[in-house]
């Protein structure tokens, strides 16, 4: 039996409903917004997973291509790996559901979405979420609270929400917001330097929305909601829990005094070894039961270290910044770069600017686009001292450059102001938390030693959150510890106007708008510190790009002219390539894009795609080649397809009796153009340019043609089969 809720949001109908497909997975739904549909499932496996110390949940969504009415492209015609946007999706996803299953639970969770439809209009990520939140509110799965998610944008001055994609391309925000009727889970998006106030004041309008879909959901799990299977979290050992706390005594609290990272790891990694080689012979099986309770005392004492002794592990306060060291050209060829340290984390950011053949492809359900600014974000396992294969770019990083790409992406130059293809590319070379706010310093860094004509700079950091009880710590520029043991990771980035980019993810029930408010006013000053020290760096983009960097020139033409610089199957733009070392682009506006390192190749390419389009201008003197003769006059070529008649009696001043007495086929003549026709016809004259007799006296002008005797025939014409 089916059963479904709906209501009206941002003047679209929203419709939940369970009971019609899927029904063996332990909890599904769909969820319709105009005319996108998604299917998400959830399903648990019977028994927990042994020798786990982490809760076993994954996160699928997927993209059908019929969603769209279309067939995937490739020899095998069918989906493969998961594009950006699904797993950027996932993440959306997983990051706010995580927290709320029972500390303990390791029954394995999996969590799949399928987009069956899309109009194109609304977006499914915001979509999967609700689905998500509520195939688990519904199902038997021990899950805390219910969840529910939208997207708020502005337009115009005004909040919207959950805009349309056509709307999104107007808004200066678009902000994924989660949460519960009571607080806040997890925030994700972008803005056009918004200030800290006027996001306060959208998340609270988000907020007001995700309330009324968080008692949606609770409507439809009233109706067919399953009992929740029981969970009891697995005893603990007691004896070996009291043994591990009397052999760590104070050594924990000791190893966290240490303020340097390695020599700290060092520490608690000994300590740790030696505890379990103590234990062995009495508890033989239990080493990772070991382990579990020294993390756990290691989170307890470094908690109780910042609450009660306002401690953090490197000795700074708790509004301090690291140490910031910014250089730029650091390498010898690159169009641009940069490499900015705070404290031990270093990014090492490059900038390469391409032409449009450089762009992006994507296809997406939404349809075909270029994307013609992209950051990389790359992660290798020697930035935390670790050992461990490469295997392609994984979700964290995937994540990560995103969120540095967003970043940025208000500063970027764009249209004819600057016609280049851009791609940033931060390595981490170093990390001890928040390499992504790294990236997007770098990042801006890297595109003024450039000299991309950014609006203005942008600096990110990362706050984090201790909260015990009544009391709680907002703590500015996170280490990778306090990010483990803390409560929250809320990383901000802006310039020195407004907010462009917020990530914020909690590992606590959830957080209030007062919270939130404190961390981005403190986010702001630390910024804006940043920002200073970047500037000691560099200030502004530099006057000219490297040396190392193409130069465009931008042309344009004529659309009707495109043909014929292409030339048949490309044969005149290929010449024009190979002679002159540019590259060229066209676009169906006829804008010619001339790319080239050396500044005589572009104007080369240039001066050739001119000299094919140019047209002929009356007044304007050419020399010309002859390509016929008639008898009233010859056919010259004065621009490459374009001929123009000099008619027998603009010759010479004195009477020709035959053209060929004056000209011939192949000769090189200078001439005047006298006149251009409503049709394009061309006429030249040789006379023009030359010296006038004495005593010349001109013709008197010829009078008009009848125009074919066509006033004779009026009315009489008779159309012929």
């Amino acid at each position: 039996m089916s059963h479904s809720v709906e209501m009206e949001i941002g003047g679209r109908t929203l419709k939940i409903e369970t009971g019609r497909l899927a029904k063996q997975a332990n909890g599904a739904v769909t969820v319709q917004y105009g005319d996108t549909m998604i299917l998400a499932s959830v399903c648990i496996s019977r028994d927990p997973i042994v020798g786990r110390d982490f809760l076993p949940l994954s996160v699928d969504y997927r993209e059908k291509s019929y969603a769209a009415g279309k067939i995937p492209g490739g020899f095998f015609k069918r989906e493969g790996r998961p594009s950006e946007k699904e797993i950027l999706t996932c993440r959306i996803i997983d990051r706010p559901i995580r927290p709320m299953f029972p500390d303990g639970y390791r029954n394995e969770i999996q969590v799949i979405i399928f987009c069956l439809s899309h109009d194109r209009e609304n977006d499914p990520d915001v979509l999967s979420f609700i689905g998500t939140a509520a195939a688990l509110a519904i199902s038997d799965v021990p899950f805390a609270e219910t969840l529910a998610g939208v997207r708020i944008g502005r337009i115009n001055g005004e909040l919207t929400i959950n805009p349309t994609l056509q709307q999104a391309e107007e808004s200066d925000m678009s902000i994924i917001l989660a949460g519960t009727e009571d607080s806040i889970t997890m925030v994700e998006g972008g803005a056009y330097e918004v200030p800290e106030p006027e996001m306060v004041e959208a998340l609270k309008f988000g907020h007001g929305y995700v309330k009324q879909v968080c008692a949606l959901i609770n409507d439809l799990k009233a109706k067919c909601g399953k009992e929740k299977k029981e969970f009891t979290p697995p005893e603990k050992d007691e004896t070996l829990i009291s043994k591990v706390d009397a052999l760590l005594g104070d050594r924990l609290k000791e190893a966290n005094a240490i303020t340097c990272k390695d020599a700290r790891g060092d520490a608690k990694h000994a300590l740790s070894k030696e505890i379990c080689e103590t234990l062995e012979e009495e508890f033989p099986d239990k080493k990772m039961a070991i382990k579990a309770q020294i993390h756990d005392r290691d989170n307890i004492e470094l908690r109780k270290m910042i609450i009660e002794e306002n401690r953090r592990l490197d000795g700074r306060g708790f509004d301090d910044v690291r140490q910031i060291d910014c250089e730029v050209s650091v390498l010898p060829r690159s169009h641009g770069s940069a490499v900015f340290t705070r404290g031990q984390t270093q990014a090492l950011a490059t900038v390469t600017l391409g032409t449009k053949v450089d762009e992006q492809r994507l296809d997406e359900l939404e349809g075909e686009s270029t994307k013609s600014y992209m950051l990389h974000y790359n992660f290798p396992p020697f930035s935390v001292g670790e050992v461990r294969p490469i295997r392609g770019v994984g979700r964290r990083e995937v994540g990560h450059g995103a969120l540095a790409e967003r970043a940025l992406n208000p500063i970027i130059p764009v249209g004819d102001r600057f016609p280049y293809t851009i791609r940033i590319v931060s390595d981490i070379l170093e990390s001890n938390g928040s390499s992504s706010m790294a990236s997007v310093c770098g990042g801006s860094l890297a595109m003024m030693d450039c000299g991309v004509p950014i609006k203005s700079p942008v600096a990110g950091i990362a706050m984090g959150l201790i909260k015990e009880e009544d009391k709680v710590v907002v703590l500015t520029d996170i280490l990778g510890d306090e990010d483990h043991f803390g409560d929250m990771d809320f990383k901000v980035t802006g310039t020195s106007d407004g907010l462009t980019a917020l990530q914020m993810d909690i590992k606590i029930k959830g957080l209030d708008l007062e919270t939130m408010a404190m961390a981005l006013e403190k986010a702001k000053k630390a910024r804006l510190h940043i920002l200073g020290e970047m500037a000691k760096a560099i200030d502004q983009p530099r006057s000219d790009l490297s040396q190392y960097a193409p130069r465009i020139l931008t042309v344009q033409i004529n659309p009707s002219k495109i043909g014929e610089v292409i030339g048949p199957g490309g044969k005149i733009i290929r010449g024009i390539v190979e002679e002159t070392g540019a590259k060229i682009d066209i676009n169906d506006d006829g804008t010619v894009l001339i790319a080239s390192v050396e500044a005589a190749a572009g104007e080369a390419a240039r001066e050739r795609v001119m000299a094919i389009v140019e047209e002929a201008e009356i007044g304007k003197e050419y020399m010309g080649t002859v390509r016929r003769t008639t008898d009233f006059g010859a056919f010259v070529e004065i621009l490459p397809g374009t001929d123009g008649l000099v008619h027998i009696s603009e010759l010479a001043y004195e009477r020709v009796n035959k053209v060929e007495d004056v000209l011939q086929v192949g000769d090189q003549v200078k001439v005047k153009c006298i006149n251009v026709d409503r049709d394009g016809k061309v006429r030249l004259s040789c006379k023009a340019l030359l010296p006038e007799p004495e005593g010349y006296v001109a013709p008197p002008p010829r009078p008009p043609r009848s125009g074919g005797g066509g006033s004779r025939h009026q009315g009489n014409r008779r159309s012929r089969n």
